[in-house]
């Protein structure tokens, strides 16, 4: 994953944008009819219930717009929430919380859902040893909160871009001319370009497997749309020469028996792809 520092720098460019593109040259609705010197008080209610995320993003919105806004925390990033929870109260500037408001919100429903489906994967992983992997199926502009929200959620980011980790898939491998020439033409760019980067590679097939053991230098193996049986088999072969991950199509009713063949790694798109808005409003008080 990338330092803390360029992904405080991701969530900073996320804020800016999304005001930017939210409120232009101004929240003309609020500004006509709401004085610029009135004070309010606002709740962010739950009306679903599952995981919530995204209340230190909030924080860093209000603090955004208007540096001046008080957040009163009630309800941590992480904790299980039900219809009528209150999560925080937001006090300031009536003009202030409006602007603030559908970023705040549209983050918060997004964050809450990826954690949610997060932590429903984490728990069909316990007791085997396997942890759950996020993927670069993000939505484009925003990867950073959902990640946060992956990571709220109980489990663990994959790399975060092309940039801070090296990934072979099948496309790369048969562009290169092979599994073995990608591979030592991956060792040999990272000693070019003077690069410290994990070297993951995908494999099709049980043979591929073979190939990229005897390459070495290897991460971790990406055992791709692989049946239990060969996963299995994989695994064994694999032994303790680098890491597995297991990856491809893999759901709720699938998850366990993977993780049962003895992966390391689950990664899953769907924990960012596929999830529905938990339900949240921001309500004047």
């Amino acid at each position: 994953m990338i330092s803390k520092a360029q992904f405080d720098k991701e969530i900073e460019l996320i804020i800016s944008n999304a005001i930017r593109e939210d409120v232009g040259d101004g929240d003309h609705s609020s500004l006509a009819c709401i004085p610029a010197s009135a004070q309010g008080k606002a709740k962010l209610l739950v009306k679903d219930e599952g995981i919530i995320a995204g209340v230190e993003f909030a924080k860093q919105v209000f603090a955004y717009v208007d540096a001046n806004m008080q957040v009163e925390t009630l309800i941590e990033d992480g904790s299980k929430v039900k219809h009528g929870d209150i999560v925080f109260y937001v006090e300031g500037a009536s003009q202030s919380i409006l602007k603030a408001e559908r970023l705040v919100l549209n983050a918060m429903q997004r964050m809450s859902a990826i954690a949610t489906k997060t932590r429903q994967f984490v728990n069909l992983l316990e007791g085997t040893g396997t942890k759950i992997l996020d993927t670069r199926k993000t939505t484009p502009g925003i990867r950073a909160i959902e990640k946060w929200a992956v990571k709220i959620g109980g489990g663990e980011n994959h790399r975060f871009a092309l940039y801070d980790m090296i990934m072979l898939k099948d496309n790369h491998i048969d562009f290169a001319g092979g599994v073995a020439k990608a591979i030592n033409l991956t060792k040999q760019y990272l000693k070019d370009t003077n690069r410290d980067l994990k070297i993951i590679v995908e494999a099709r097939n049980l043979e591929e497997i073979k190939k990229i053991l005897d390459c070495g230098g290897v991460y971790r193996i990406l055992i791709d749309n692989f049946n239990y049986e060969d996963t299995r088999k994989a695994v064994k072969l694999i032994g303790d020469q680098c890491l597995t991950e297991s990856s491809g199509g893999i759901n709720e009713n699938t998850l366990r028996k993977y993780a049962e063949c003895g992966v390391d790694y689950i990664s899953s798109g769907a924990l960012t792809h596929s999830v529905y808005n938990m339900d949240l409003s921001l309500k004047a008080v």
